[in-house]
This record gives C-alpha cells, structure tokens and sequence, in this order.
C-alpha cells in the first residue's frame, strides 16, 4: 500500500510523461520561459511507450489537410527536428520516400495528395513514371510514384534523450518511477501524488499518452473522448534482403480508412521495417499479439464510441486481425509494392501501440486535441506527425501553458 510521503519538491509546472511531447514540452518550459520544471514518468527511462515503438520517420506533411493544426506543426517540426539533430549530432536522414500507386484509382489520388503536398508548402514533389521509380527503388512495382523529398528518418530514442538532457542543463529534472495516483488541484496550485512522493506544482501538463485521459480524470475532468488502444505489428527484412528497399516505400492512402497501410521503412540502423497493420489492442501498454489486459480491456468496450466507430469498419477490421496473425497475408499485402518479397524474407519485429482519441459519436480524431482544466492542461490526443512536430508543439504547448496560468519567467 501506497503512503503519502509529503510534498517532495515544488516546481513551476509538472509535465506527466517523458515520452517525446512530455520531453519537448518540458523542455520549452525550462530553457524558453526559463521556469523550474518536474517531469513524472512511471517507467525507468524515457520513450519506453509510443515514442520508442514508432518507425523512426520524420514525416514531411504530405497526407495533412491544409490548414490544419497537424499541417502547420509538421511543417515548423520537421525543420527544427532536422536542425536540432544536426546540431546534436544525432543519426538521422532526410532521405526521402516513394509513394507509390498500384491501380488507375490509386493514380488520380496520387495527383490529388501531390496537390495537398505542394498547398502544405512541400518542395521538390516529383511525379514517376514505373521506370524512373525502379531508378530510385529497383524492386518497386506500380503504375505511377511521388517522390517526397523531404521525408526522412531519425532515432526518436536519441532525440528524447537529448531532450532530457537539455531540461536538465536548464535545472529541470525527470523523475522516474512515478505514475500519478492522485491529482488535487486548487486555485493556486496542483498536487500530483505517486509512489515517489508528492509533487505541488503551479500547473499541471499532461502527456501521458496512453494513459493520458486517466490522468485528466485523475485531475477531476471528464473528457469528452476516450484513449482506444490500436496495435501495429512490424516485419523485418533478413539482413540479405535489404537489398530490396533502399529508402522508404509507401502506398497511396485510401481515403476512407483512418491508417495508412503497411509499407516499407529503412531505419537509421540500416534495419528495414515492413508494417504496421493496425489492430484493436486489448491492452494499452501491450506489445504482443496475445497480450491482454482485462481492466483495459473493458474500459474500452464499455466506452459506447467504439460501438459506433466499429460498426462501419467491420470488414476492414476483420482483415487487419487476419493480417495480424498470418505471415502469408502480411506478406501478400507487401508484394502489392514489392512483388520480389516472400515468407521466407521477413521474420517477425517489433510492435507500437498508437493511443487514439475517440469520441462518444465513434469520430476517430485525427488532429491534436487539448483539454483546459483547473491549473491543468491535458493533450489527449497528439496522433502523427507528433514526433516529427515534436519541438514545434513543445513550443506551442508550452507557450499556451503561461498565458493561461500566468507563470512568470525566474
């Protein structure tokens, strides 16, 4: 049993969760508006959940609606990300990536997301014929292909410690082994409880990811959306046969589907990554296909937006299941893009769990979503581009954090 061990510290503001957001977010707090800031993690480091299972991209902003929040922030992400990491000496390539269509249908989208590209302020977009994507990716197949230049990869593990490092030079600190038990906020001031003692604060910051609307709940709000949990599995190709990606291969997006599709990404490592399907997770923080958590389990099935959002991808849902435990049906769904490729090129990978936002109506949001409370203020949803934009939300975040509290600079 928990005890209460008293107010351990007190900081300006306390940032729950060091994946990539909490970090960057964190870290605009402390070296920007020069304030003293607490970071509380429940795990043993940084990036242990969404951040430290994704494929490592840093996206370009091609798929985003114009005038989006996920536009713009990618836009002013991705840069700064690029610069950051030059500066930091941290791997990473803007090495570009093909998109690439596979039916006549598949054509006329790819002209029309050129298009949303190039209104996203992307440079360099090119059109291919087949021949002049076999240049560039020999293996590929398809009608027609984009290149997108300014895609490229980056070790976000890396990038979170050297966040951590620069909250930690600004006198911050991240304090590990501490999941939030309770969170008790007045009008001055809000205290957060866990095993490692209590922390008091003058503003709370929730980027908790997967866990993010637990905590607002903690924090006495009643978020109108819930966290539902989707597992994406990964393939990796056999060292021999990374031969038959070189850079990034994509499909055209279908439009009527919330996901993009398994694809191909070479990671920094030199590693190439096949996936991710995307699957209904029965536990928020399980990697494994078989992996199970009842009290997650039935929070997310009582939640009355799942039935609603389930009900018009049946289908779709059922095929992603299948996918998810056939090898031969996975590997079916890459051959669309690289025929070569057979069962015995990949063996099995890594899995993410992407915590998304889904509102009581069955909407699965797609844009960030912030919810202002008493001396809180809780990202519940911070889908893709997240990490490529990680700096610039960090920023916008932090900045939206004092003006509303009205923190003042030390």
């Amino acid at each position: 049993m928990w005890q209460d061990r008293g107010v351990s510290e007190r900081s300006d503001a306390i940032v729950v969760g060091a994946g990539i957001v909490g970090l960057a977010t964190a870290r605009a707090l402390a070296v920007r508006h020069r304030l003293a800031v607490t970071v509380l993690e429940k795990e043993p480091e940084v990036a242990r959940h969404q951040t430290g299972h994704n494929s490592g991209v840093v996206h370009s902003g091609l798929y985003y609606r114009p005038g989006s929040a996920k536009a713009a922030l990618s836009a002013a992400g991705r840069e700064a990300l690029y610069r950051y990491c030059a500066e930091r000496g941290i791997p990473h390539e803007r090495c570009g990536k093909l998109v690439v269509a596979t039916s006549p249908e598949e054509v006329a989208r790819l002209d029309a997301l050129a298009e949303r590209g190039r209104a996203n302020g992307l440079g360099g977009l090119c059109r291919l014929s087949p021949g002049e994507m076999r240049e560039r990716e020999p293996h590929v197949a398809g009608l027609a292909g984009l290149l997108v230049p300014e895609t490229g990869i980056v070790d976000f593990r890396a990038v979170c410690r050297a966040f951590a490092t620069d909250l930690g030079a600004a006198g911050g600190s991240v304090r590990f082994g501490a999941p939030c038990r309770r969170v008790r906020t007045g009008s001055s001031e809000v205290v957060v409880e866990t095993p490692a003692g209590a922390f008091r604060a003058s503003a709370l910051v929730n980027c908790a990811g997967l866990q993010s609307d637990r905590v607002a709940r903690l924090a006495g709000e009643r978020p109108a959306v819930r966290i539902v949990p989707f597992r994406g599995d990964y393939y990796l190709l056999h060292p021999e046969r990374r031969g038959l990606v070189r850079h990034l291969i994509y499909p055209v997006p279908d439009p009527e589907l919330p996901f993009l599709g398994v694809h191909f990404t070479r990671r920094v490592d030199g590693s190439v990554e096949a996936g991710p399907n995307a699957v209904l997770a029965w536990k928020r923080e399980g990697y494994g296909r078989a992996s199970f958590s009842l009290g997650d389990s039935l929070e997310t099935l009582a939640f009355p937006g799942l039935w609603r959002m389930a009900g018009g991808y049946l289908r779709i849902g059922w095929e992603e299941y299948r996918r998810a435990w056939s090898r031969r049906l996975f590997v079916r769904s890459l051959q669309r893009l690289v025929p070569e490729i057979g069962e015995g090129d990949v063996v099995r990978g890594g899995s993410g769990v992407r915590a998304q936002a889904l509102d009581r109506s069955g909407r699965l949001l797609d844009d960030f979503h912030l919810l202002a409370g008493e001396r809180a203020l809780h990202v519940l949803n911070a889908p893709s581009p997240a990490a490529t934009a990680s700096l610039a939300i960090g920023e916008e975040v932090a900045a939206r954090v004092v003006e509303s509290f009205g923190l003042g600079r030390r």
